[in-house]
């Protein structure tokens, strides 16, 4: 039997050095655990080893008590461990013991009653802008339709007056355990109690306005600020003016979702804008002078004589601003302007003739005959027979 008047060595009990980490200490205690248990070791002797390496568990796994041993004390004194005769398991519960054989936390302190009180989910809200809103940014009001703090009860669920009361079922503990036996002897099991689902503690009367939640459905308006160039399908985030929690938790964050409407001019690609012109025959190739709208107001494009339908002219910085990801712009993008070359039809006789007359002028005879024999058609034909 021990000496009352020596401090037990706590570290050898459980094998590990003085400077042994809380994972060491663990794996020591879960590893003896297994081999000296009662229902897997009968011998009288295992189970007064097992009481003591129980009890240097206790001690060195927390803090206070170990630093009263690192300092040449006995935290638990002339009743610890096993010297009372009482509880086997020295401060550790049956089920507490299981964990060392199943993987749990140790020490029982990875359970208990969850908290009432949880984070508020995230919301998420559309909204539709014009490409020349997405070209300035805006500044709107948006009514969201969340769950918010209950003014009855401030979130606590109660009825004013009323408090929450423990759990008769679980006691306070979360969880329910139910015992079974097996070939290692008794298996303890443990889910959550379906009484208080697991938050250990009831509300006997609850508030009126939010059925015991803490929290209600609510219409209430939201200032959001647009920042220039965003894009279709970029997201604006609000902290905190989301969903709130259960128990009156903290809110999540709100989300606003940027849809741009199509625009009957113009065609985005990043930055850049895209749009295409349609160009009378005799301009293009005599040459002109167009205008054309931009997001910044209308500008004059230059055509130069002989253009062709593909080609493109590009107006420098008067596409969309540049959004950087600090939410800053950076420069503008491009507006690319498409020619394309619109042939006439159903010409008049007199059209026609003047269209022959050019031909002939420039050389260029029909693709049904030539005067000459030297047009481009016959010099194709020429081409194509040797």
């Amino acid at each position: 039997m021990r000496n009352a008047g020596v401090a037990r060595d706590y570290y050898g009990i459980l094998g590990v050095a003085q400077d042994a980490g809380n994972d060491e200490i663990k794996r020591a205690y879960r590893k003896l655990a297994r081999e000296l248990h009662p229902d897997v070791n009968p011998d009288p002797a295992a189970q007064e080893r097992f009481a003591e390496v129980s009890a240097a568990y206790e001690v060195l796994s927390d803090p206070e008590k170990r630093r009263v041993v690192d300092l040449g004390g006995d935290p638990l004194g002339n009743g610890g461990g096993n010297g009372g005769g009482g509880d086997p398991f020295g401060a550790f519960g049956f089920g507490d013991i299981m964990d060392a054989f199943f993987g749990g936390q140790g020490g029982g302190r990875g359970r208990g009653p969850r908290s009432r009180v949880q984070p508020g989910a995230d919301a998420l809200i559309r909204m539709r802008l014009t490409l020349e809103e997405c070209a300035t940014g805006v500044t709107r009001d948006l009514a969201v339709d969340t769950a918010v703090l209950c003014t009855e009860c401030t979130g606590s669920g109660c009825a004013p007056g009323s408090a929450p009361a423990m759990c008769d079922i679980c006691n306070g503990r979360g969880e329910v355990q139910s015992v079974q036996r097996s070939f290692l002897g008794q298996v303890v099991t443990a889910r959550v109690c379906p009484t208080c689902r697991g938050f250990g503690e009831v509300i006997p009367d609850p508030c009126r306005q939010c059925g015991g939640d803490g929290r209600v459905r609510s219409r209430r308006t939201v200032g959001v600020r647009i920042p220039a160039g965003v894009a279709d399908g970029m997201r604006v985030r609000l902290a905190s003016q989301g969903e709130v929690g259960a128990g009156g938790g903290p809110a999540g964050d709100l989300y606003v979702e940027v849809e741009e409407e199509p625009h009957e001019l113009f065609t985005r690609d990043g930055a850049d804008l895209h749009c295409t012109v349609k160009l009378p025959m005799t301009a293009a190739a005599l040459g002109t002078t167009l205008p054309l709208p931009t997001l910044d107001g209308p500008e004059e494009i230059r055509i130069e004589p002989g253009t062709q339908t593909g080609a493109v002219r590009t107006l420098r910085g008067k596409g969309m601003p540049r959004l950087r990801s600090t939410g800053r712009v950076d420069g503008h993008g491009d507006l690319m302007v498409h020619v394309d070359v619109v042939v006439p039809t159903n010409l008049t006789k007199e059209q026609s003739e003047l269209l022959r007359q050019l031909a002939a002028l420039r050389g260029e005879e029909q693709p049904g005959g030539s005067r000459n024999g030297h047009g481009l058609f016959s010099r194709l034909r020429d081409s194509f027979g040797r």
